[in-house]
């Protein structure tokens, strides 16, 4: 099928890129001139695994292009609307800015039976409001939702063999025309068992933000146990995986540390109580707000053991942070805990030291005030604490006992809890988790 992506940031690129590996032609559409010469060299404007191969492949075959010409989604027959819904400057809820924009600049170029596929997390309505736009210009063309599920650092392997599809037509009807047109898009990962969900507009609007609230509860339910446990001299990872075998409750999510960041889950659980205020269904969402304060305190809580770590006081002190994206594999820092920490700390009076195999360019434009240091040994080298905030793998993998040699004073805080306690204590380092005793 013809397809065009309008929007290529994170969404959009892998989209297009992965439309293309199932053998659809595809085009790339977005207004920054400088993203789309990287595409279309072949290179990702972004850090994710597996994507600049992808891009590399595909584009060898003919079947991707990207340009700043919207005209170039004339004759597509499916049109992804990718683009992003970050919060609104000073409020809660979702900016529509883009996309508003990416749809009205697309209006004129649609022909009858033309399906326009919105991907882009929106607060619920915003479907049925474009819809008509949709209709007023081309009556005969259809608006449905196609809510993405990504996970940064797995987005390729997620969007060419996603756990579910669902598509939100008008009236949730299997016969819709549209629906049929979503199947043969994506033929290949439906006929090798990827189960999908037809709904109504609205439910499928909700499905990713409610999905997103649910995984913040999680994370910020288990935050809170281990506050209790610091309290109670109890071990949270213990308790996570006793609570984790019930199968109604799972173990994945439940692991206490720094808290959630990124581009999704902050930002979605804001604007989901934002929506739910407008609708006047507020209170259906009030517990939001805690999750919400719970994760923030995570970062100010780092601060206070850091100090506790370092004797009583930041003044001077030399703090090496291990990672400031906010998840591995991925050189995301749009609301990193770890970068948020390691601000604070230099606002405190210490000099902070913050390295990350991916992310540092970004956390240099972020943060310019912080030093920043490539090679892990230079960057602990005299340290006085290392702060462990982005579980990359090969911070897992160090040598206490080599570390040792190289930092001034061996102290550590393991912000998410993955190293083993008793064989960094056996090295000589003074060890502290969080939640741990």
């Amino acid at each position: 099928m013809r397809i065009s992506v309008i929007g290529c940031g994170y969404l959009g690129a892998v989209h297009a890129a992965c439309m293309a590996k199932l053998g659809h032609e595809v085009v790339g559409i977005d207004v920054d001139e400088r993203k789309i010469a990287d595409l279309s060299a072949a290179q990702a404007p972004f850090y994710e695994p597996g994507l600049e191969a992808l891009l590399q492949d595909v584009q060898e075959t003919g079947r991707l292009s990207f340009t700043t010409d919207m005209a170039a989604a004339a004759g597509s027959e499916v049109h992804f609307i990718c683009v992003g819904t970050p919060q609104k400057k000073g409020e809660n809820g979702a900016d529509l800015t883009y996309v508003d924009a990416a749809t009205l600049s697309l209006l004129p170029y649609l022909a009858p039976g033309d399906v326009v596929v919105g991907k882009s997390t929106v607060p619920v309505g915003t479907a049925a409001r474009l819809a008509d736009l949709v209709a007023e210009q081309q009556p005969l063309a259809h608006l449905v939702w196609n809510p993405e599920f990504l996970r940064e650092g797995h987005a390729v392997s997620d969007t060419l063999r996603p756990d579910r599809f669902v598509y939100g037509v008008n009236g949730g009807s299997e016969d819709h025309t549209a629906v049929a047109v979503l199947d043969e898009v994506y033929e290949a990962p439906l006929s090798s068992g990827t189960p999908r969900l037809v709904t109504d507009l609205p439910t499928a609007e909700l499905v990713k933000t409610a999905a997103n609230s649910f995984l913040a509860t999680k994370i910020s339910f288990i935050n809170a146990m281990a506050e209790l446990c610091e309290a109670a001299g109890a071990d949270v990872t213990r308790l996570a995986d006793a609570i984790g075998m019930d199968d109604r409750i799972g173990r994945k999510f439940l692991n206490a540390g720094i808290g959630f960041g990124g581009g999704c889950l902050p930002k979605d659980i804001r604007a989901f109580m934002a929506r739910a205020g407008e609708l006047g269904a507020d209170q259906a969402l009030t517990f939001l707000r805690e999750v919400d304060a719970i994760n923030m305190r995570r970062r100010t809580r780092v601060v206070e053991l850091t100090r506790e770590l370092c004797g009583g006081s930041l003044l001077g002190m030399r703090i090496t942070v291990l990672g400031a994206a906010f998840k591995p594999e991925s050189d995301d820092v749009r609301d990193s805990p770890a970068l948020s920490i390691a601000a604070q700390l230099q606002l405190q009076g210490a000099v902070v030291t913050v390295t990350d195999p991916k992310a540092l360019p970004n956390a240099a434009r972020r943060f310019p005030e912080l030093q920043y240091v490539e090679n892990i040994d230079s960057a602990v080298d005299k340290a006085d604490a290392v702060l462990l905030l982005t579980e990359w793998q090969e911070y897992r993998d160090l040598d206490p006992h080599l570390l040792r040699d190289t930092v001034s004073s061996p102290r550590i805080l393991d912000g998410r809890n993955i190293l083993d306690p008793g064989k960094w204590r056996s090295a000589g380092w003074q060890y502290r988790g969080l939640g741990r005793p």
